[in-house]
């Protein structure tokens, strides 16, 4: 495998490092982007819009996607740099993230031209957000569980049922959402997969409060809500294949971007707190712990550049995707406990302090933490898949 980059892909990452220290604004900074990614206000949520549509006018959204759909059509070489870059940079995830990751990249793929026409645009400019409507109460880990129902009327479809842990959807203006539509099916047939209006008649959004305080997500309940039928993606009763496609790109998402840049911080604070009455970098267990997270956030890195290095080549996927998902989950929460190790009852501080400015980050990733294990499908899920699909062991 050859790692280094070319001098084109070497002046496309300092084109785009100028352009963003150029234009991004201060105050849309943040520490960890990931635990950031649904904006804490209407105020914030505007202003993230606003950067996305700035991104979209100069190019820099989509980046990997088709230029005929507003991308840049650069390869994907050009993504893994524009994801270094955007993470160096501290800017915000932008408000359309699951658009530009998930739903618009089905929607080129399994969408009707008119669905084309009408939506993958305005996901990339940010004039549409779209919210994603999978998990519900009983089925998280078994989505093919569904039990939100999509009754056949046939110019429309009448949605009745619920959806929980959906992040955003207080934001958004769109839905992608799976819905049975045979109810006698086996279970992971009969689904259906559909777009939403959020402002249709009969959706209600009610919040979800987590423990730092913030509403990431949302329950969203739906009554004799009518679905155009031109919004059906794929055919009816098949849109389990449509929602796999979906997950794949989800899972590489939350693969673990932004651990390295959490362990950089921590290297930096670590310099500048005490331990034992001496500066952290000076305690050799400290040093021990960050040169393990740091070997550790390089194995992510190069397991993504293996990956990658298959799909140039050609070759099918293999089992680096839900690798990387699992190791990125993990790694997450071992940072955050290596950070209330280190910093012992500052990293419980929700306001600045004089030794520790940044402390209110460190708060929220402790306890929010454990949500890596669960996102984008759980740690046991991956377990299952890894060992079923790659080791061949039995199924449990």
């Amino acid at each position: 495998m050859d790692f280094s980059f070319t001098p084109g892909q070497q002046a496309f990452r300092m084109e785009l490092r100028r352009w963003i220290e150029e234009n991004l604004d201060p105050e849309l900074r943040v520490y960890d982007a990931m635990d950031e990614r649904v904006a804490a206000s209407r105020d914030v949520f505007e202003k993230r819009r606003i950067w996305q549509a700035k991104l979209y006018a100069a190019g820099w959204a989509g980046i990997a996607w088709p230029r005929d759909f507003g991308g840049r059509g650069a390869g994907l070489i050009e993504q893994i740099i524009y994801n270094e870059e955007y993470a160096r940079a501290r800017a915000p995830i932008v408000p359309g993230y699951l658009g530009i990751g998930m739903c618009g990249p089905t929607l080129i793929q399994y969408g009707t031209e008119e669905q084309k026409r009408r939506y993958v645009k305005r996901i990339l400019s940010g004039e549409d957000i779209w919210c994603q409507g999978y998990s519900e109460p009983n089925a998280g880990s078994d989505l093919a569980g569904i039990q939100t129902r999509a009754e056949d009327k046939g110019d429309y479809f009448v949605l009745n049922g619920q959806k929980i842990w959906t992040s955003a959807a207080q934001y958004a203006d769109m839905m992608f959402l799976l819905a049975r539509t045979d109810l006698t099916a086996p279970k992971h047939k009969g689904i259906s997969y559909l777009l939403l209006d959020m402002k249709t008649k009969g959706v209600e959004v009610r919040p979800l409060v987590v423990a730092s305080g913030h509403a990431h997500f949302n329950e969203v309940f739906f009554e004799d809500v009518q679905v155009p039928r031109e919004n059906l993606v794929g055919p009816k009763n098949e849109g389990w294949r449509v929602a796999m496609t979906t997950l794949s790109y989800e899972r590489a998402f939350v693969g673990g971007e932004g651990q390295a840049e959490a362990v950089r911080a921590l290297i930096e604070l670590a310099r500048r707190v005490e331990v034992e009455g001496q500066p952290a970098w000076q305690v050799p267990w400290v040093r021990q712990r960050l040169t393990s997270l740091s070997i550790e956030c390089q194995a992510a890195k190069y397991t993504q550049l293996r990956s990658l290095t298959r799909q140039l080549r050609g070759l099918l996927p293999g089992p680096e995707g839900s690798m990387l998902k699992l190791f990125g989950s993990e790694l997450g929460v071992r940072i955050a406990h290596f950070a209330t190790e280190m910093l012992g009852p500052y990293a419980q501080l929700g306001e600045p302090m004089p030794s520790v400015p940044e402390a209110p980050r460190w708060q929220s990733r402790v306890i929010s933490c454990l949500q890596f294990r669960i996102a984008g499908g759980t740690s046991e899920i991956q377990k299952n898949i890894i060992g079923e699909r790659s080791l061949g062991l039995p199924k449990d």
